[in-house]
């Protein structure tokens, strides 16, 4: 994989509003950097009390005694009764504490802001810290003091304007559009531009912000200009693909990813001449040409190519065949507009909605399978929650933690969905799989206003087909007789009719 595409696909799983990681576990200390030795521990000590200052000796300090040693809370105590007008020395031990997503990381975040109100970094932390506490506004509020105490730093005013993203949409647009014109020369601005491009709803706002970025930020230079060329690249194979075309020519014209672009350009000139030799109707040739494209994985494109194949089967008197791919394209990956394409071919064969639906569940039931039981402990009741409890209910099932920023960023368009179904048979579930965040989820279920049930995970716990892997965000859809029907699928603000659509589709049909 090139090294474009990875940047893409990177970029779709970045944390879109806070600067953690959207890794399975936080960071934790490495038991080979502990050191035992009374004599080097004494000698790092002596340094932190000659340059209490300096984060470098801290974070020695920090490394060499553990996180988890019993001695080091105390010893910070002892320091910042020592140096009661260091701010360092606070920051240092809450710095630490937040790089570990602990709930331990506010107080000391808190007492270096109250020695310094200018201490950026340390306003920075409060506001990753509350994120974790489910206090967006909180959270929002320590950004501004961020800002405030440095409005040269571009990280912080980039992620202010993001944080105004699901509650002011014209705000979020006109300060990262700001942050564009404020950092001409720093990536956060580039940045700004392509979240501004990717989180637009309509394809026209889409398309300024694109080019802008590209006219902006040249994609040569910028990681996040070159990527949102990718995403640009993506829109205009659906709407313009001549025109992707010549975007593929110029991007292929710089030393970067040359090649990789260059093969992009041939797969956006064969869609274009598929589409042309479909207005001719011209199917075969057609067909042979959508049968070379070869997109990478996680282009959004890769939906429209059964679309386009099942329009040339069409043309060529296959309306079956188009049909029959159709349905198979939707069981492993439902969207909207295969299902309008479905209903449209199965109209033209004379089939009803209900025959339309018995063919699609026909597919699905080919491979579903009994979901793995589980029953694990609850947060906000006591006692445990079971699967087998959500029988006759739809499941909407999601791998989380507090720490992980994709998944906060996924949780409002979860929630955008599942109160459209409130009163109905939909149980929405998450699961959270680090345990060391416990502290947390209480906390961030009663400040968010997150709707789902928070269970917690159990370390080796034999998973089956709900396996995470290890990772979060990890999402499921399991029917009213407990069966897995969908997985491995991600929900943003451009496809949240795809898991309404899915979820209606396993409500309306009745538990056996």
């Amino acid at each position: 994989m090139s090294t474009t595409i990875k940047f893409t696909r990177n970029v779709a799983i970045t944390i879109l509003l806070t600067a953690s990681t959207g890794l399975a576990f936080a960071q934790r200390t490495n038991k080979n950097d502990i050191i035992s030795d009374p004599a080097a521990l004494a000698k790092l000590k002596k340094a932190v009390e000659l340059s209490p200052d300096s984060p470098k000796v801290h974070e020695a300090y920090i490394k060499a005694i553990g996180m988890e040693s019993p001695v080091l809370e105390k010893q910070y105590a002892a320091w910042m009764k020592q140096f009661p007008k260091s701010s360092a020395v606070p920051y240092a031990l809450g710095k630490a504490y937040e790089d570990q997503e602990s709930p331990k990381a506010k107080p000391y975040l808190l007492k270096a802001v109250e020695l310094n109100p200018k201490f950026t970094e340390a306003w920075g932390g409060l506001w990753i810290d509350a994120e974790r506490w489910g206090d967006f506004a909180g959270g929002r509020a320590y950004l501004a003091k961020a800002v405030a105490s440095n409005p040269s730093n571009p990280n912080y005013s980039f992620y202010y304007a993001s944080s105004f993203r699901e509650i002011d949409k014209r705000k979020y647009q006109e300060l990262s559009l700001a942050v564009a014109q404020k950092f001409p020369n720093h990536e956060r601005g580039a940045q700004a531009l392509y979240w501004l491009g990717e989180r637009s709803s309509a394809v026209a706002d889409k398309l300024k912000y694109f080019e802008l970025l590209y006219k902006s930020y040249d994609p040569a230079k910028f990681n996040w200009s070159s990527s949102g060329m990718s995403s640009y690249f993506n829109l205009l194979l659906s709407i313009d693909p001549k025109k992707a075309v010549v975007l593929a020519e110029e991007m292929a014209k710089t030393e970067k990813n040359a090649k990789e672009w260059g093969n992009l350009k041939i797969q956006a000139q064969y869609i274009a001449d598929a589409n042309a030799l479909m207005d001719q109707k011209k199917s075969a040739e057609a067909q042979q040409l959508l049968s070379q494209i070869k997109l990478p994985r996680y282009y959004r494109f890769n939906k429209d190519i059964p679309l386009l194949k099942a329009k040339a089967n069409d043309l060529a008197g296959q309306t079956s065949a188009a049909y029959d791919s159709l349905v198979l394209a939707f069981a492993k990956a439902p969207d909207l507009r295969l299902k309008a394409a479905i209903s449209s071919y199965g109209a033209k064969q004379g089939k009803g909605e209900e025959a339309i639906l018995a063919d699609i569940w026909s597919r699905l039931n080919a491979t579903a399978k009994v979901a793995t039981p589980f029953t694990l402990k609850q947060y906000l009741e006591k006692g445990d929650r079971a699967l087998a409890d959500y029988k006759g209910k739809v499941v909407l099932l999601t791998y989380w933690f507090p720490g992980c920023g994709p998944c906060r960023g996924e949780f409002p368009h979860f929630e955008n969905v599942v109160k459209k179904f409130k009163g109905q048979d939909l149980a929405y579930v998450g699961i959270n799989i680090v345990s060391d965040q416990n502290d947390y989820v209480i906390p961030f279920m009663k400040s968010s206003g997150y709707s789902f049930t928070p269970l917690e995970d159990v370390k080796d716990r034999a998973k089956g087909n709900l396996d995470n892997r290890g990772a979060a965000p990890m999402n499921f859809l399991i029917d009213r007789d407990g069966r897995l029907i969908f997985s491995d699928f991600r929900t943003d603000g451009d496809n949240e009719g795809d898991l309404e659509l899915m979820i209606n589709l396993l409500l309306d049909r009745k538990a056996s």
